[in-house]
């Protein structure tokens, strides 16, 4: 059993008293170091070596040099001794050259130099370094925390010895593998042996192997390769056995090796195939300092060990530490560190507080290797020893450190698809559980573990979306769900995850939309509702007062649920369900630890069925930044301050404005579309198709400024086409191209050649809308074109439009609209007619008419002068762009290279889009886009009250009771 403190210190006193004396570098050397391990009880046999070889190689010197190290202990602590009095500086600069010339994984964390009567200690990876005498060494030991094992890991947003742990062990996997270890049952059993040599790994650095080092010693001390495999097998019987209950021709070789339990160790596994490869690599992963890595490197470590293809398929996105905290501390922990800080000087409520810190239970549905749930069970220890320091400051004496935590890795259940992270994640909470007694340990001076291990957490090897989730903990016993569900768009499932969705969406229209994620939203839904108060209060006596209440539920997912199409269909239904959003985060890129880190824009959600006052949304001003909290009144589906509505696809706007279509849509197989090079080659070989060619203009041609051109022969007398001999070839080719479909409709097509699929071509000046446009733009770049220009579908058209509406369309307040509504692909937007355009709320007051409504209002002054303010400065947009005829909209709406006549012109726009909306009831100034979004929406729900019901509202209505639009 590992010593607490205030043995160490004892020790250290007495090694002072038997040390004073000594003197002679050759004589007392090696006994004054038996002697100073022995205050740690470390046996030096087991963790070094005295007169440790090293062949020292300088370039200032013609030959080696061959120099003995005082104490060695691999890639722990290099010590070099010097005579009483003698100047340590001599010494260091020697420790230094045997420490540049020993092998990387041995390297040293710590060097140690001493005269007997004085200490410097230095620490390579961090620079600290520390001076003391030797009467000062009883007040200097946990100077020497490391020899326990009691490095407390470094807390950064990502470590970097994660990632070198997770690559080395992805390469020890890989030799394994490759060795032909994998074959036994599917790779079952290499995945159980990873697990296994992870907690050792892990063990071997925080004292629950001691001394510190004792596994890496036992794996060096192996003779070959070949018998490596056996003997870790023997080593795992071992760990899974009682000591009393050994062998007793074991019991002494494996002494440091303590009982595990937790059956962790308990499956028999076929003999792993070592090689001298796997050997080196085992090596080195035991030479890198586990104790200084977080729990929540295993999903890291999981994923650098599987293909990217995979990754691809499953939606795996492991996650940070920073990320994590961004959904537990709002959905719980900010709240359970409040209420603390008002109780924290009253001892009975100190007492029950801990008391509840100990029932409230967890649940992750698609937990991975365990990150969410480890992080969240080290921030409930944290916290309760925060709850252990005040009740110690308030006079409450603890005589067992054992009594002290109450909180405990069973209150923890996960669901995970896949076997390997679900052991993976087992073993990480155990191993955060660890840790969090060794600062126990440190805190309250008794040492205490929970070895052999009892209480396990509850991670069920199953899918999440076949399985009943009550079944893994029932929701009147869950206080939380978490998690970070995969990621999958809806055009990019495989059929097995198509299967699991029409099982979790029967009874909700149009789910084919929705991406895998927002299953698991649909699943805690319902979870949620099989919560009842009788079911809470049959709970067993230690967990029934008071009566437990609803869980809570905070997910990660793309921001495409919070998009688009996708909001109508998963926020109508949860909204019918009694969901009410508590907080949300706004888009974000969503960064984690894993190698090659996936680009996603996510949002986190915080819902439950009960509502709550204090709603939050955490905004970014740039998605990589980092997010600052508003208050707000409520959160809709949007994720904005505003009213609980859902925007329905329409057919038509819901104001008096011009309808958008989409372009020209020919289905050609591109026989009848040409590059400017191409065109004129196409006349000079047919001079009388000349007349029939019109510029052709898509999203891309548009925004980027270059020609294309379309061979329109829909108006094409018959005889002037046969006269074409080219021209006919092409009209042949499409036919063919129809004919080949597999699809009726356009097979059908093949009987009119010489005509589009769908034809939208205006007689008069119209607007141009691209459909996609770059996120990064301020402004979607929308402009006038001439009749004698095609426009191709991947553009809107508005042939009515006036410089009024492209002013309202070119406004911040549109497009702020705009970048909450539309979907996206990829991260750009994709501009929509029924969800986007549609549903839009124009400054009512400024058109023509009232909605739906025959009676012609008369123009007030202020409103005349308003839109004419807005006519004005949308023809200052239009004139501002043809100063820069050489640039092209993507160049002129570059965040980057946006002249400042044009950005002024668009302020001016602003100004008076925002005066209009003013006169409806808004504000003079927004801070925000969620600003604008949120009376944008009380401006909607106000719009479409007025309009009559029509089937789709009527239907919305009746199945959710909530309003649709």
């Amino acid at each position: 059993m590992p010593l607490s403190w205030s043995d160490v210190r004892d020790r250290a006193v007495t090694f002072v008293k038997e040390h004073s004396a000594d003197g002679s570098e050759n004589a007392q050397s090696q006994l004054f170091w038996r002697d100073f391990l022995h205050v740690f009880d470390v046996p030096v046999g087991r963790v070094g070596s005295y007169e440790h070889h090293v062949r020292v190689v300088r370039r200032d010197q013609v030959r080696d040099k061959h120099g003995r190290i005082d104490l060695f202990w691999p890639g722990k602590l290099l010590v070099e001794m010097k005579s009483a009095g003698a100047p340590l500086e001599r010494a260091f600069l020697q420790a230094q050259a045997y420490f540049d010339n020993l092998p990387k994984r041995d390297l040293p964390v710590h060097i140690l130099v001493c005269n007997f009567q004085e200490f410097w200690l230095f620490n390579m990876e961090t620079g600290g370094n520390w001076r003391f005498r030797l009467k000062d060494f009883p007040d200097r030991i946990k100077h020497f925390a490391f020899i326990l094992g009691y490095e407390v890991p470094r807390e950064r947003p990502e470590i970097e010895a994660n990632i070198k742990a997770a690559q080395q062990m992805g390469r020890l996997f890989k030799a394994l593998e490759a060795a032909g270890y994998a074959v036994s049952r599917d790779g079952h059993d290499l995945r159980v042996l990873m697990v296994r040599l992870l907690f050792c790994l892990f063990a071997d650095d925080t004292g629950i192997f001691q001394p510190s080092g004792t596994f890496r010693e036992w794996v060096d001390s192996v003779e070959s390769a070949s018998q490596l495999g056996r003997l870790l097998n023997e080593l795992f019987e071992t760990l899974n056995t009682p000591e009393h209950q050994r062998p007793q021709a074991r019991r002494d070789d494996y002494a440091p090796f303590r009982y595990i339990n937790g059956k962790l160790f308990e499956e028999t596994l076929r003999t792993p195939a070592f090689d001298e490869k796997a050997r080196e690599l085992l090596l080195d992963a035991c030479a890198i300092n586990w104790g200084q890595i977080s729990p929540a490197i295993f999903g890291s470590l999981f994923q650098s060990i599987k293909e990217k293809e995979d990754r691809r398929d499953l939606g795996e996105h492991y996650t940070s530490e920073e990320n994590i905290l961004k959904l537990i501390k709002p959905l719980f922990l900010d709240g359970l560190w409040a209420e603390f800080e008002k109780i924290r000087r009253q001892k009975n409520r100190l007492f029950e507080f801990q008391k509840k810190l100990r029932s409230l239970t967890f649940l992750d549905p698609a937990c991975g290797c365990g990150n969410f749930l480890v992080i969240a069970y080290r921030e409930l220890r944290r916290l309760e020893l925060e709850v252990l320091r005040a009740s110690q400051a308030i006079g409450q004496q603890y005589l067992e450190v054992g009594a002290l935590s109450q909180v405990n890795v069973d209150q923890f259940f996960g669901i995970e698809i896949e076997e390997f992270p679900a052991q993976i994640a087992q073993v990480a909470m155990w191993l955060t559980d660890h840790q969090m007694n060794r600062l126990l340990t440190e805190e309250f001076g008794k040492y205490f573990d929970r070895l052999p291990l009892k209480s396990t957490p509850h991670i069920h090897h199953g899918n999440a979306l076949r399985v009943d989730w009550a079944g893994v903990l029932p929701a009147a016993s869950c206080s939380f769900v978490v998690g970070n569900p995969p990621f999958v768009g809806a055009k990019f499932m495989a059929d097995a995850q198509r299967d699991d969705i029409r099982h979790v969406f029967t009874g909700i229209d149009n789910a084919g939309l929705l991406d895998f994620v927002a299953a698991w939203y649909v699943k805690a839904a319902r979870y949620m509702r099989s919560w009842n108060e009788a079911d809470a209060m049959a709970l067993p006596k230690n967990e029934k007062a008071p009566i437990r209440p609803q869980p809570r539920t905070a997910f990660v997912a793309t921001n495409s649920i919070t998009q688009g199409e996708q909001v109508g269909v998963l926020w109508t239904w949860l909204l019918a369900q009694g969901m009410h959003i508590h907080f949300a985060h706004r888009t974000f890129k969503w960064h984690n630890e894993a190698r090659g880190k996936a680009a996603v824009h996510c949002v986190i959600i915080g819902f439950g069925l009960e509502d709550v006052d204090n709603k939050t949304i955490f905004e970014y001003d740039d998605i990589a930044g980092e997010p600052h909290a508003v208050a707000v009144r409520n959160i809709n589906p949007y994720l904005v301050d505003g009213p609980d509505v859902v925007l329905p696809r329409r057919s038509q706007p819901i104001c008096d404005v011009p309808g958008i279509g989409i372009g020209n849509k020919p289905i050609d197989g591109g026989n009848y579309l040409f590059s400017i090079d191409e065109r004129d080659a196409f006349i000079q070989t047919e001079p009388q198709a000349a007349k029939w060619f019109r510029r052709w203009l898509g999203a891309d041609e548009f925004l980027n400024g270059y020609e294309r051109w379309c061979l329109w022969l829909g108006d094409c007398e018959p005889a002037e086409l046969r006269a074409m001999p080219e021209v006919l070839k092409r009209v042949r080719a499409v036919k063919r191209f129809r004919e080949a479909s597999k699809s009726l409709p356009t097979q059908k097509l093949a009987s009119t050649p010489t005509r589009f699929h769908v034809e939208n071509m205006p007689q008069s000046r119209y607007l141009v809308i691209p459909e996609v446009s770059s996120e990064r733009r301020s402004y979607i770049p929308f402009g006038f074109e001439e009749p004698a220009t095609l426009c191709s579908n991947l553009v809107k058209i508005a042939p009515d439009a006036t410089l009024f509406h492209f002013g309202i369309l070119s406004s911040t307040m549109h497009n702020a609209w705009v970048r909450l509504t539309c979907g996206r692909l990829k991260s750009d937007y994709r501009y929509s007619k029924d969800i986007v355009y549609n549903n839009f709320p124009w400054a009512e007051a400024l058109l023509n008419s009232a909605v739906n409504n025959s009676t012609e209002k008369q123009p007030s002054i202020e409103t005349k002068r308003t839109r004419e303010a807005i006519e004005t400065a949308a023809s200052e947009v239009l004139q501002t762009r043809a100063k820069h005829p050489e640039s092209s909209l993507a160049d002129l709406y570059d965040p980057l290279t946006m002249p400042p006549d044009l950005r002024k012109a668009h302020q001016k726009l602003d100004a008076a889009v925002d005066k209009a909306y003013e006169l409806s009831g808004g504000k003079k100034t927004y801070k925000t886009d969620a600003e604008r979004v949120a009376f944008l929406f009380e401006l909607y729900q106000r719009l479409t009250s007025l309009l009559p019901s029509d089937g789709i509202v009527s239907k919305l209505k009746r199945k959710t009771g909530i309003r649709a639009g």
